[in-house]
Order: structure tokens, then sequence, then C-alpha cells
């Protein structure tokens, strides 16, 4: 059994969530992209503000390929658990910008835990080549 140390915190708190509709709308109007599938990730970067989070999250899965509910939050849970253990990937105190990321998920099939988990990695990393200084 392993102790998680104090400095980690894996934690996803509501400061962490994207959810104000002016910051999605300026994230999907003005923000970059990348896609590793199953996710299409949509990003964008500002100056540190001490205001807002280092870096905020909106996942989406699209109701025309997932038409019942349990599905679709079954998929974010997947997807918000992954993130939760592995951003430390994109470090706070490293970072020169406040970043916010848009997962969509864009495959029609559910994929395992695991995959996901990796495939999320992935995309964190790339973000970490990208931003940190």
């Amino acid at each position: 059994m392993s102790v998680i140390s104090d400095n980690n915190d894996f934690s996803f708190k509501k400061t962490e969530r994207l959810h104000h509709r002016n910051d999605i709308q300026e994230l999907f109007e003005k923000g970059s992209s990348f896609y590793l599938y199953p996710f299409k990730v949509i990003y964008i970067a500002e100056p540190l503000d001490s205001k807002i989070k280092p870096q905020q999250l909106l996942i989406s899965v699209p109701k025309r390929k997932f038409k019942k509910a349990p599905d679709r939050n079954f998929i974010k849970r997947q997807v918000r658990e992954a993130y939760r253990h592995h951003k430390y990937l994109i470090d706070p105190e490293k970072l020169s910008k406040s970043l916010r990321i848009a997962y969509i998920y864009t495959s029609d099939k559910k994929m395992p835990s695991d995959a996901l988990t990796k495939k999320l990695k992935k995309t964190l990393e790339r973000l970490h080549s990208e931003f940190v200084v």
C-alpha cells in the first residue's frame, strides 16, 4: 500500500472546473486544438492571474454518440479520475500561463479505464511540453 505525500493533491475542486459560459465560449472561439484518439483537446493559454486557477478543465461527451445519460456520465467520470491522478504532469508552479482545457470524447464506444488513462496522460504530456518553462 502506497502512502500519498502531502505535496500531491489528487483532488478535483470546483475552482479547477471550467463552468462559466463566457470562459467556455472564449475557449471554443479562440482556443487551439489537437486530436489524440479518443479526445479532441481544445486549450487556451492566458497570462497567469492570481484570481484564476492555473488550469481549468471541461469534459464533454456528446449526446449524439451516447444517447443514455448513465453512459455519458460514466465516461466523464473515467476522464475526471484519470485527470485527477495525472494533473501533476502540468505542474502549476512551473506554468508560465493559465491554461483552460476542454476534452471532447470523440469515440462512439466506451474504452477501458487503463486505455483512457494512457491517452489522457499523453495529452497532458503534450500540453506540458508546450507550456512549461
